[in-house]
């Protein structure tokens, strides 16, 4: 039966698999509208715009979202409890101490980010300090944890741009097209017409099924920090019941924007329905605490085996 053990495995291999299917998606979408508008260096302008504007993000989206969310920043001094827990998580995991920030907000949630370990930022809620156990937060800190040791801030950066080659390039060629320019002479004209319908009709919908395989390696990327961090403190339960008790909050994060939504453990809207769950970057809760509880009968089942 598959375990969260057996699922990390799955979902690193799964993640690369979205990820070249995402290049090559970019690399087709691209050669389609340069191929149309005669100019394949509209492909390479779309490009370097696409990395110039992440590079920014890459470099300072830690600032950007702690000033978003008005985070403070915590020392050693004015909150020993969480910053032990931290520190005991990252001696276990072998990852450097993050800066850790609070958010004055009764709403339960979590993130981290930051461009690298060595530069990693975790942040939680008030809500999520008073209303968790020490158990359940551990399990929290150790799934933002797994985030930054799976490198997931680096993964998102490059999807990030990914998504924004597409984007800029429909909206390149939807101009291109509106004005009339780029237009193949030496091709037959039927052929042009039939691949110029093609590459409007792609324009339209690429960016769309850009969006969706983002959101499904991000959904990836979330299994696999549930794995990594039940997996670090050895108790799948403490994330599963955290994971409850967040989802059954009714509080909305005052400060949350679609923007950032991403990075944080649950969806800060608290929005259900079934659009909102196709577009959610994280897979259900339900299926999370499925998976964590499985996961605590295989590791009892484990135990009990061993003592016979």
């Amino acid at each position: 039966m598959a375990t969260l053990y057996t699922e990390k495995s799955k979902n690193i291999w799964k993640t690369w698999l979205y990820i070249t299917i995402f290049c090559l998606f970019v690399i087709g979408i691209g050669y389609i509208f340069s191929y149309v508008m005669n100019s394949y260096s509209i492909l390479v302008i779309a490009v370097l715009l696409a990395i110039l504007m992440s590079f920014g993000s890459y470099w300072w989206s830690d600032k950007l979202v702690l000033a978003m969310n008005k985070a403070v920043l915590v020392s050693h001094e004015n909150n020993r409890a969480l910053y032990h827990l931290v520190e005991n998580l990252c001696i276990t995991a072998g990852l450097p101490v993050p800066k850790i920030y609070i958010i004055e907000d009764l709403a339960m949630n979590a993130f981290a980010t930051g461009r690298d370990p060595d530069h990693a930022v975790i942040c939680v809620t008030r809500g999520l300090l008073e209303k968790l156990d020490k158990m359940e937060l551990e399990g929290v800190l150790a799934h933002e944890l797994s985030h930054v040791g799976n490198r997931d801030i680096l993964l998102s950066t490059v999807i990030v741009i990914l998504v924004g080659i597409i984007t800029l390039l429909s909206d390149l060629f939807r101009h291109f097209t509106w004005f009339g320019g780029g237009k193949r002479d030496n091709d037959n004209s039927q052929l042009a017409g039939i691949l110029t319908i093609v590459a409007l009709i792609l324009s339209l919908l690429a960016p769309l099924a850009a969006i969706l395989i983002q959101l499904a390696i991000s959904r990836k990327r979330e299994f696999l920090a549930d794995a990594s961090g039940a997996l670090l403190t050895r108790y799948p339960e403490g994330l599963a019941s955290a994971l409850q008790k967040i989802s059954g909050d009714p509080n909305p994060l005052r400060s949350a924007n679609h923007a950032t939504a991403h990075l944080f453990i649950s969806n800060p809207f608290k929005k259900s329905g079934f659009i909102n769950r196709i577009f959610s970057t994280h897979p259900p809760i339900e299926e999370r605490v499925k998976a964590l509880i499985q996961m605590d009968v295989e590791n009892e089942k484990f135990k009990n085996k061993n003592e016979k």
